[in-house]
């Protein structure tokens, strides 16, 4: 039986931490470490989950045997959640969803791996200031500009990425907002274009500033996936357990910041079940 993969819209600012500072940004989203491309690490994912089980009134025997406990693995293998479209803003749009060929090889790559159908999406090559797109005009990324290609955008790929979009309004508007650029152009977007947010701690007694910092963060419509797979020989039962979870839930929250907001994604099962109702 296949793997069970799910799409995770942004709802919110999201705040995948690394731990870790670089010049001015205190707090950078956790990224991988040859791409550049944040993204949520397995660890973190899994974490988030088995808490919302139990905060969802799961049987603690059922979370355990899913995730694990001190003494044992569990039954369920969890992904990291990759990157597959970051919003980046542009003079022609509210913004535009960009991906890159190094991103959608991986998707396609995951799908087969996880048995799922992965569709016709081709392997591309886009030179460097060139957007393949169905928009017409000049592509302007940021203070960046673009060459449109309208004549290459394989329909295979909206298509294949609409199926890890829960939400119908931002799964129709796919095809009028996506661009596909070269690797190296959307490593420049990965790590020069996402929000900084500065944030504060007053002194209860002067209000006064006592520790200011800035961090990092995922905008909203970011799109990342994930997939649930069962280990070894062990039954499907836990994995079947953590997806029907999700899809009962819709949200979840993920990375940090909670208190004020932050992390809320929108999760879908691949593929989008059809008007129709079936899958």
């Amino acid at each position: 039986m296949s793997d069970v993969m799910f799409g995770l819209l942004a709802e919110t600012f999201l705040h995948p931490g690394s731990g870790q500072s670089d010049g001015a940004i205190d707090l950078k989203v956790a990224r991988e470490a040859v791409t550049g491309y944040p993204y949520i690490p397995g660890s973190a994912v899994k974490g988030a989950l088995r808490a919302a089980m139990c905060d969802g009134g799961e049987q603690k025997t059922r979370v355990d045997a899913a995730f694990g406990q001190v003494d044992g693995a569990g039954s369920v293998l969890v992904s990291d959640a990759r990157l597959l479209l970051l919003p980046v803003r542009s003079l022609t749009r509210a913004y535009l969803w960009l991906t890159c060929p190094l991103i959608l090889e991986r998707l396609r790559r995951d799908l087969e791996r996880a048995g799922l159908q992965a569709g016709d999406v081709p392997t591309l090559k886009v030179n460097h200031g060139q957007a393949l797109t169905d928009i017409t005009g000049r592509i302007f990324l940021e203070d960046r500009l673009f060459k449109a290609d309208i004549s290459k955008l394989p329909p295979a790929i909206p298509e294949v990425i609409g199926g890890l979009i829960a939400d119908h309004g931002a799964r129709g508007r796919l095809s009028d907002q996506l661009c596909i650029i070269s690797n190296h152009d959307f490593r420049w977007f990965a790590e020069n274009a996402l929000p900084v947010q500065a944030r504060n701690v007053l002194d209860p007694d002067t209000k006064a500033s006592n520790n200011l910092w800035y961090e990092e963060s995922l905008p909203p419509d970011t799109l990342l996936y994930m997939t649930l797979t069962a280990r070894g020989s062990a039954d499907e039962t836990g994995r079947t357990a953590v997806a029907d979870f999700i899809e009962g839930q819709k949200f979840l929250q993920f990375g940090g910041n909670e208190t004020v907001g932050q992390g809320w994604v929108r999760a879908g099962r691949y593929p989008q079940p059809s008007p129709e109702g079936g899958r």
